[in-house]
């Protein structure tokens, strides 16, 4: 048996005589750039987030680098992230010319330790940037009032939680700005680059629409520098027709991540299974676990015809890219040692029973 860590070809075939119809409309309107389906899919989504309003971008990187201008962050500011995420998250605050300022990761959500942030304030501090990860939401309250005590924005980055729940609120709907992509492999995934900012507040919806397209007024009036970051309305036309999809994903994705979870009890492996606070809902964008034999493990898998992946083996701190931190091993002993010792497994909604039983009955027999 082969098993793929993701594919599109099963989620396609499910839905590609839904997504024909409108694709056609957009080619035939030719209205290939800020076209009609991006409102209406910024509608929508910050709708399905309980947000007033959402501004389509080409990316998710772009989201949280234009929230955070948008957001006043520029020069001699600070922010604060977690080491343990995709690069994408630091260097979206590094091309404002801010710094980012680390915080160690809680060992069982590999989110943002929330007890660590207040002592890394200082009178630089402008933002706090938590990292939904793996599709389990940061605990928001007690970040929330860190926030509102010292006056920092709030910006999520919920690129790998679509649809999560923390206390039956979305995430998304708690900062200033929340930054989403729509990656092809995320939860809700574009055929392409793709992302999206969401936001309560009228000035920042306006320096977003703003920013990401040229810094116009009119058609030929600048006001201000701004970028070419526009999401394609193609994308968007693709994107309105998965989102009708996301809660049905998301429970399916839920479903095969307990049976996973069952059945690695079950064996009584020494390993370390994802953890779910009982205060939200994780949507499982993908299945993480922790061994001590990893290399080999991943070696002995692909041999069985099952991939696997690393999310991610290098901490941000120890980043040849971020050397100018001044941060060295054993600075987030955390992160570190999740670094070495997580393993993502095949999660998609589309996996089938007897593929996650075959997964763990090969994995169990290498421990």
């Amino acid at each position: 048996m082969k098993i793929d860590i993701f594919t599109f070809n099963r989620q396609y075939e499910d839905i590609k005589d839904e997504i024909r119809g409108p694709l056609e409309e957009v080619i035939k309107s030719g209205q290939f750039i800020l076209g009609k389906d991006v409102g209406l899919f910024e509608q929508a989504f910050s709708a399905y987030c309980n947000m007033k309003y959402g501004v389509g971008l080409n990316s998710g990187t772009d989201a949280l680098f234009l929230a955070c201008l948008a957001c006043g962050i520029g020069k001699g500011d600070e922010v604060i992230v977690v080491p343990y995420t995709y690069i994408a998250t630091l260097l979206a605050i590094s091309m404002t010319g801010a710094k980012p300022v680390l915080v160690d990761i809680d060992e069982e959500t590999y989110n943002i330790d929330v007890s660590k942030i207040e002592r890394k304030i200082t009178n630089k501090t402008k933002a706090v940037l938590p990292v939904h990860l793996y599709g389990h939401p940061v605990d928001m309250d007690p970040l929330m009032k860190i926030a509102e005590k010292y006056n920092l924005k709030v910006i999520e980055d919920c690129a790998q939680a679509h649809g999560a729940l923390y206390k039956n609120k979305k995430v998304g709907s708690f900062g200033d700005v929340s930054c989403f992509s729509f990656y092809p492999t995320k939860n809700l995934g574009a055929f392409g680059d793709a992302g999206m900012a969401l936001t309560d507040s009228e000035e920042i919806k306006q320096r977003l629409i703003s920013l990401r397209d040229y810094g116009r007024k009119g058609r030929y009036e600048h006001v201000i520098k701004g970028y070419n970051s526009r999401l394609d309305t193609l994308q968007a036309a693709i994107l309105r027709v998965k989102l009708k999809h996301l809660d049905e994903w998301n429970e399916k994705r839920r479903k095969n991540a307990h049976l996973y979870t069952k059945l690695f009890k079950e064996k009584g492996l020494d390993l370390v299974l994802p953890y779910e606070a009982d205060y939200v809902k994780h949507v499982y964008h993908i299945y993480v676990v922790r061994i001590k034999n990893r290399e080999e493990v991943v070696k002995q898998l692909m041999d069985k015809g099952i991939r696997t992946l690393i999310h991610y083996p290098i901490p941000i701190h120890l980043q040849a890219a971020y050397k100018e931190l001044g941060y060295k091993k054993g600075d987030f002993p955390i992160a570190e040692k999740c670094c070495e010792e997580v393993l993502t497994l095949p999660m998609y909604p589309e996996l089938g029973e007897q593929e996650i039983r075959y997964v763990v009955d090969t994995f169990s027999g290498f421990l």
